[in-house]
């Protein structure tokens, strides 16, 4: 009669079964330290679609609105706003916030600075730079006003997004965009 092969598989020897253990623990290991590593460059994805984020405090808590509105009409707030940016809030008369915040980062060399109530300005310690309190430039040598940002309020949430439109300061294209 015709000799024929066998039709079953041949079973997984020793050898190829600790191959495969010995690979997936490394590939397990391997995976599990450079999945660290990965997210460590890729920025968060915490906004929206149209790149907006929620303020957060220095800590990266979340500001309630409640908590900055209570504050009396005329006050800054500071907050970490888009790319974690330091952004002035301010509380308008009737209790709301203005519908832009000010990027805290001078248009000279990038500093932070204080707001100077007392001379109703935004006050560059490092080369002097002075703006009014809309962020337009009253001394320089800053050559452009402050970076503006959308503000609107979200049940207790403070939402920012990217200002793109037509800067309300100048009626010009921002020069940030």
């Amino acid at each position: 009669m015709e000799e024929s092969l066998p039709l079953e598989s041949p079973s997984m020897s020793r050898r190829q079964l600790l191959n495969f253990i010995t690979g997936a623990a490394i590939a397990t290991t391997a995976g599990a330290a450079l999945y660290p590593a990965a997210k460590f460059f890729v920025p968060p994805q915490e906004g929206g679609e149209d790149g907006s984020i929620i303020a957060k405090d220095k800590f990266g808590n979340i500001i309630p609105a409640s908590q900055i509105l209570d504050k009396p009409p005329g006050t800054r707030a500071l907050v970490a706003g888009l790319a974690g940016e330091p952004t002035y809030l301010t509380v308008n008369e009737d209790g709301t916030l203005h519908p832009w915040g000010i990027v805290d980062n001078c248009t000279h060399l990038g500093c932070t600075f204080p707001w100077n109530p007392n001379e109703n300005q935004f006050q560059c310690p490092c080369h002097g730079s002075r703006y009014d309190s809309s962020g337009n430039v009253v001394r320089g040598p800053a050559p452009l006003p402050l970076r503006l940002a959308h503000v609107t309020v979200e049940e207790d949430y403070i939402r920012i997004t990217p200002w793109t439109e037509t800067d309300p300061r100048t009626g010009d294209k921002p020069w940030w965009v």
